[in-house]
């Protein structure tokens, strides 16, 4: 093993923690919907419009500091807005009213903005080979965190109480030493002193309609997965599962998602990305469909399986994404994962207010068949290496 092999693994694993760090606050924030809709006697529209404030600040405005985090100091970006999160997400916990409680998830969400592009773009610019797998071991640090965090949140809130949650930053201030450390400096894109529009016409030129198919598939996966950690909580809830169990379904959904997304990385560096689309859009209608049908012990099975095929596309995309327009990694890299996300959690009011008027169990049947009317755009899909010989030539 050389020392430049070494020192990839070691940011790799700075880079894990980085994730794994930020998303574990983020985590907090929809097990806490159905506590919040009680004890504040929210609408299912208010709880929608939650999720959607928290999306858009969390992933809408992504862009904005991937194009930022593209010519300044990545590791700042990363830092900072892990701390962001680590602050205001367990400040819920002492909100007064429902206007401090969307002020402390959009500040703590926006963490999420700050460091998802910045930390996505360190990725293949330390570890280039085997990308889908190592972008996919960085998303792991997420999805491990979204395991985890519900169950740390429901144990906490359960054994102290909800207004006791702040204390639990002191989670936060434990890793940052740990980053400052480990996390490196990095280079910055050749952009500068470009306007953000000017920045994505260098970096998108003749792939744009690329870049659009996998967005439009990054965003069908990211409604299909703001929408069951929106709305499968409260339908869990008005059935009479206990914070706990929801904790766990969600849990569940988690890693499902975190195996999912490491085997797929996998699987995209050996067999291509578009085996895995259809592996995971074929198979995440039917496994969401019975999620919503399911009572009992098979609830927490088609938690598991839907997270699994739903989450399986999340960070190849973003691998895909980062081939085919190299350019400014972190600014594609929030177009993909960021604004996707965005759109798709700034619909959750909307859907939300389907769900009050037609029913919650009705509104996620539907949401349910949308991987497979989206099945005709994976055969769009570009292959990176055609790509790239294109833009060579």
């Amino acid at each position: 093993m050389t020392n430049s092999d070494l020192i990839n693994k070691k940011v790799l694993f700075a880079l894990f923690l980085v994730h794994f760090s930020g998303d574990f606050f983020q985590s907090f924030t929809k097990p806490l919907l159905p506590v919040l809709a009680t004890k504040f006697s929210l609408t299912l529209t208010q709880v929608g419009l939650i999720g959607g404030l928290s999306m858009l600040t969390a992933f809408f405005i992504q862009p904005i500091f991937g194009y930022l985090s593209d010519f300044h100091s990545r590791r700042i970006f990363a830092l900072f807005g892990v701390m962001l999160g680590a602050v205001f997400i367990p400040l819920v916990g002492i909100a007064s009213g429902y206007g401090f409680i969307l002020m402390f998830i959009c500040l703590g969400s926006m963490g999420s903005a700050i460091f998802h592009p910045s930390a996505a773009g360190m990725v293949l610019l330390y570890t280039p080979r085997h990308a889908g797998l190592s972008m996919s071991i960085f998303g792991m640090g997420g999805t491990v965190a979204f395991a985890i965090g519900p169950l740390v949140l429901a144990g906490f809130v359960t054994l102290f109480g909800l207004d006791r949650l702040p204390y639990t930053t002191l989670i936060g201030l434990l890793f940052l030493p740990i980053l400052m450390v480990l996390l490196p400096t990095s280079e910055k894109s050749a952009h500068k002193n470009h306007t953000l529009l000017k920045t994505l016409k260098d970096s998108l030129g003749d792939v744009w309609k690329s870049i659009m198919v996998i967005w439009i598939l990054a965003f069908t996966r990211a409604l299909l997965e703001q929408t069951s950690f929106t709305f499968f909580p409260i339908l869990f809830a008005s059935e009479g599962y206990s914070l706990i169990s929801i904790g766990s379904i969600i849990s569940l959904f988690t890693v499902g998602g975190s195996i999912s997304s490491l085997a797929c990385g996998h699987m995209a560096d050996r067999f291509g990305f578009k085996p895995v689309y259809y592996f995971s859009f074929a198979l995440s209608s039917p496994s969401l469909y019975l999620f919503v049908q399911s009572v009992g012990w098979l609830t927490y099975v088609f938690s598991f399986l839907s997270g699994f095929f739903v989450f399986a596309t999340l960070f190849p995309s973003v691998a895909l994404a980062q081939k085919v327009a190299p350019k400014s990694r972190s600014l594609v890299s929030s177009l993909i994962m960021g604004l996707a996300m965005g759109t798709g959690g700034i619909l959750m009011p909307f859907i939300g207010k389907l769900a009050d008027a037609y029913g919650i169990r009705a509104i996620l049947n539907c949401i349910a068949l949308m991987p497979f009317l989206m099945l005709i755009f994976v055969r769009y899909l570009p292959d990176p290496k055609e790509t790239m010989d294109s833009q060579v030539n």
